[in-house]
């Protein structure tokens, strides 16, 4: 028999004579149900490396003056930072200061 959680409604599973949420940790005793769980496989969870890369600017790039420091490169990008009715922010980050500035349209 399937158990879910009565706080979240996810899936209980047994561990140590106990019924232990998967998600919000929730637990309840087992009592006289434990010949109703038995354990078929254990599977350990795969470890992956993950490499890294800091700084790595694969945004586009434009010529435009910087206010800043008056360099003539920047990386650009569009966010929606106002309604969806509206158009678009374009952002610029100078690629010698690091200065960010947006232009709207």
């Amino acid at each position: 028999m399937v158990e879910f959680c009565p706080k979240c409604n996810n899936i209980m599973l047994p561990k140590n004579g106990r019924l232990k949420c998967t998600v919000c940790g929730f637990e309840e005793e087992l009592g006289n149900r434990t010949e109703e769980y038995e354990l078929k496989e254990k599977i350990e969870a795969k470890k992956q490396e993950v490499t890294v890369i800091e700084d790595v600017d694969t945004l586009p790039t434009t010529r435009i003056e910087c206010p800043s420091c008056g360099n003539m490169e920047a990386s650009w990008w569009l966010q929606q930072t106002r309604c969806a009715d509206e158009p678009e922010t374009r952002f610029y980050k100078c690629k010698k200061c690091g200065h960010t500035w947006r232009e709207y349209d």
